[in-house]
């Protein structure tokens, strides 16, 4: 038993209520965010578009969550973390309600673009909402928790998906609506305004010394995360990491059905996948948090590279499996440390707008696997593995090299941060 609150107080201890109420909504957003999972087939079945149609109609809301991101956090630094969260909740249920009832093909695709916006502007509220609140020695679990609740909201929400979508598409999205409207309940409920107003006397001092170069402008904006070198490298390397998780999604069904494996085959290599980050996510902290960030990243995107490198010579379904696991266990232990250090690398003021850079990785991310994966995968057949196993150990190496000056450039920030005491004003008059 003493066992077991230990393991619990490493976990998930310490963590303030403001916390797990931002929690349960994400939780409540992502089971219930599934709609969208089956767009095309309702294009495609319901409204009888023809598959080019429903794959740009698709494409629109992809695109949408990119400007969404950007926009998300830009307004979750200017209005604050719990407005932008409620405008998205709220906006998103009334789309789909919308969604449930249109019948234009054209006013469908507008409606479509339009949720992708607005699905994408809470992520970096809610992460930016997370480090106001949680102090900085217990984020990594925060964030490990926080990643937990994300598989295990899309778990959900792929099983109600597949359900509901054989009674009734209306019904798909009229639910989706309703988890969205849940979600936006418990956060006005809830949540309180997490932004940190520069009102107090503590925030007015001055500091302890001097800013790094990125933030010496006179209006520190979105434009200061798109030019703060430190920063750009980390979210480089994060690129490279989200190129690899894609492959699952987008380049390996396509090896699978080379090899003669059928969708039942690569649904039970993702079910693995998704049982490993429910089941063992929970033991993440223990195991890293004695480690340097650098290192633990490093040897997450090995584990990636190796996992994918592997395929390279699969060709039956207990390899797939195999290799599965590997990459599993390097997303799982990537996940806190990318976003603990995404939060240190963010000046109070821009936490939101760097956590809306940050997350536009992964759009990206999803445009180039499949479009130069495909074409990868095409003409150079399973050597497409080995490529993609060198690129994630150059990441690794880049995480090595980039580690020590990346820690440098936080201990700065924290100490431009610091105000001023009485003696050190003195002093420096």
């Amino acid at each position: 038993m003493h066992a077991v609150r230990r393991w619990w107080h490493d976990t998930a201890g310490g963590l303030p209520a403001t916390f797990w109420y931002l929690w349960v909504g994400l939780l409540i957003n992502r089971a219930g965010a599934f709609a969208m999972l089956f767009l095309s087939l309702y294009l495609t079945d319901v409204r009888e578009a023809s598959v080019g149609l429903a794959g740009t109609v698709v494409g629109l809301y992809g695109a949408g969550g990119a400007a969404g991101v950007l926009l998300g956090g830009v307004l979750a630094d200017r209005w604050g973390r719990r407005a932008t969260l409620l405008a998205a909740h709220l906006t998103t249920a009334a789309l789909m309600v919308a969604l449930a009832f249109s019948q234009s093909l054209l006013l469908i695709a507008v409606l479509a673009a339009l949720v992708g916006v607005v699905h994408s502007m809470p992520s970096p509220a809610f992460v930016a909402a997370i480090v106001d609140v949680v102090p900085a020695e217990r984020r990594s679990r925060a964030f490990n928790l926080q990643f937990w609740a994300f598989n295990l909201g899309m778990a959900v929400a792929s099983l109600l998906a597949g359900v509901l979508a054989e009674a009734s598409f209306t019904a798909l999205f009229l639910v989706d609506a309703a988890a969205t409207l849940t979600a936006a309940v418990v956060i006005g409920w809830k949540v309180p305004e997490t932004l940190r107003l520069a009102t107090s006397p503590a925030d007015q001092a001055p500091a302890a010394g001097p800013a790094p170069r990125s933030l010496r402008t006179r209006r520190p904006g979105l434009h200061t995360a798109l030019t703060d070198r430190t920063f750009l490298v980390f979210v480089g390397l994060t690129f490279v990491l989200a190129v690899l998780t894609m492959q699952t999604s987008t380049i390996m069904p396509l090896a699978m059905r080379a090899d003669g494996l059928g969708p039942s085959a690569y649904g039970l290599v993702v079910a693995l996948g998704g049982a490993l980050i429910v089941i063992g996510q929970l033991f993440v902290p223990r195991l890293i948090d004695r480690h340097r960030k650098d290192v633990v990243l490093a040897t997450s995107t090995a584990l990636l590279a190796l996992g994918f490198g592997v395929l390279a010579v699969a060709d039956e379904l207990a390899v797939y499996l195999g290799a599965a696991v590997v990459w599993t266990v390097g997303s799982m232990i990537a996940a806190p440390p990318n976003a603990q250090i995404n939060a240190d690398l963010a000046p109070p003021q821009l936490r939101a707008r760097y956590q809306s850079v940050f997350y536009l990785t992964f759009p990206a991310a999803a445009f180039v696997a499949p479009t130069l994966g495909g074409v990868s995968l095409q003409h150079l057949g399973d050597r497409h593995w080995l490529i993609v196993g060198g690129l994630g150990l150059l990441a690794a190496l880049g995480h090595l090299l980039a580690g020590p000056p990346r820690e440098r450039h936080v201990t700065a920030l924290q100490k431009a941060a610091e105000p001023l005491t009485p003696a050190d004003r003195i002093s420096a008059s």
